[in-house]
């Protein structure tokens, strides 16, 4: 049981749940300004894993067949038949039931988001059929997670949450397109659209940085809005200063650092991220 376990964790990428769940922890820190509901934490903490868990087995069971074709990723798990589909669909379907059930025991506006979460959860593997605007699909589903702690603590919408919200939509979406960048071959080759295979990899490049120095912006925005201290916006520039070498790292004739940048560089900003908002928030 211990193995079956450990093989759901890695089917999903378990992971990499680190890119969304600090920016989650965010929201709810810049909304709370100071106070600290247990429940409210234990929640979000439930429902980020239940919609990480969902959106990855989906994924997972969606392009199967494209992964099978696929030398960098015919290595998974549905390719080589270590998890059947149905029990990637089983494994899904309990993550959208952690999603539900956190999303009714918080507040009525998080309860009747609940269909717009899991739309957007299950749409993101579709749009490479036939846009490449698909990592800004991305963007916006993983980046709901921010405006999500915030609403999960106050039960509305706030500026600071839309400006939050994008700057993780953005984020996102610019190291996705990175990631993108080593597959251009293939998804020309079998139809799968993205940027890089449309637009090609010295561009990709481009708009990569351009998604990124705009989700910088966006953060520090979301600092002014939220009445952040100087402990928050110490972190944003080590986050600025963060994307400026996870940049270096990737050259249009090098793509040979792309894991690196993709893994080791976005954890950091997103614990980093949390770590320097949660000392603003004890320390104010």
């Amino acid at each position: 049981m211990v193995a079956r376990i450990r093989l759901y964790l890695d089917l999903v990428r378990f992971e990499h749940t680190l890119f969304a769940l600090p920016f989650a922890y965010v929201g709810v820190l810049l909304a709370s300004r100071g106070r600290f509901d247990a429940a409210v934490w234990l929640w979000v903490t439930v429902a980020m894993v239940g919609a990480r868990t969902a959106a990855m087995a989906l994924n997972r069971l969606i392009d199967w067949k494209i992964d099978a074709l696929n030398p960098r990723t015919a290595n998974r798990h549905l390719p080589r038949g270590l998890v059947r589909p149905a029990e990637t669909l089983l494994l899904a379907l309990a993550g959208f039931a952690l999603l539900a059930w956190s999303a009714l025991n918080l507040n009525p506006l998080t309860a009747r988001l609940l269909p717009v979460a899991v739309l957007f959860l299950t749409g993101y593997s579709y749009t490479k059929r036939f846009t490449w605007t698909c990592h800004f699909w991305l963007g916006v589903t993983i980046g709901a997670a921010a405006a999500g702690g915030w609403i999960a603590q106050t039960g509305r919408f706030e500026p600071a949450a839309f400006a939050l919200w994008g700057a993780v939509a953005l984020w996102i979406a610019g190291f996705d397109v990175l990631y993108a960048t080593q597959d251009v071959e293939f998804d020309r080759e079998h139809g799968v659209h993205a940027l890089p295979a449309r637009f090609g990899v010295p561009a990709a490049l481009g708009w990569a940085r351009a998604l990124h120095v705009a989700a910088w912006l966006l953060l520090l925005l979301t600092g002014v809005l939220a009445g952040a201290g100087v402990w928050y916006f110490t972190g944003a520039g080590l986050v600025g200063a963060v994307l400026v070498y996870e940049h270096r790292l990737v050259r249009p004739d090098d793509l040979s650092q792309i894991n690196r940048a993709f893994f080791e560089a976005n954890v950091a900003i997103s614990l980093g991220m949390f770590a320097f908002t949660l000392i603003d928030a004890l320390t104010r």
